[in-house]
């Protein structure tokens, strides 16, 4: 489906732990490969993740059955560390995804 509309998605989360935590397991490889995939039958094998702008971070997920896998991946456009991630992904030649992850204190 070709529209050349723009479609934002947002999805928010309330974390009940420190932001330095969270911080660190969204952002550190050995981490992410132990929460980043969609279900339990999908593992995340290797990341990478250099968090710095004009940086690149990837992530190998793939289907544990082995009928399946992909990279997901992009550059980093703007790094706040324990607050802000701005990143374009580049899906295919078809869709860019643009990804802000935002991280902050509960009062």
């Amino acid at each position: 489906m070709e529209t050349g509309n723009k479609v934002m998605i947002t999805v928010e989360a309330t974390v009940h732990t420190p932001v330095e935590k969270v911080w660190e397991y969204w952002t550190e490889p050995e981490h992410i490969t132990k929460w980043y995939f969609a279900t339990d039958e999908w593992h995340a094998p290797n990341a990478e993740n250099d968090l710095r702008v004009g940086g690149k971070f990837v992530t190998r997920m793939e289907a544990k059955d082995g009928s399946f896998g992909f990279d997901f991946g992009g550059v980093y456009d703007e790094v706040r560390k324990m607050n802000l991630l701005d990143s374009l992904l580049e899906m295919d030649e078809k869709l860019l995804l643009l990804l802000l992850v935002m991280i902050t204190r509960l009062e």
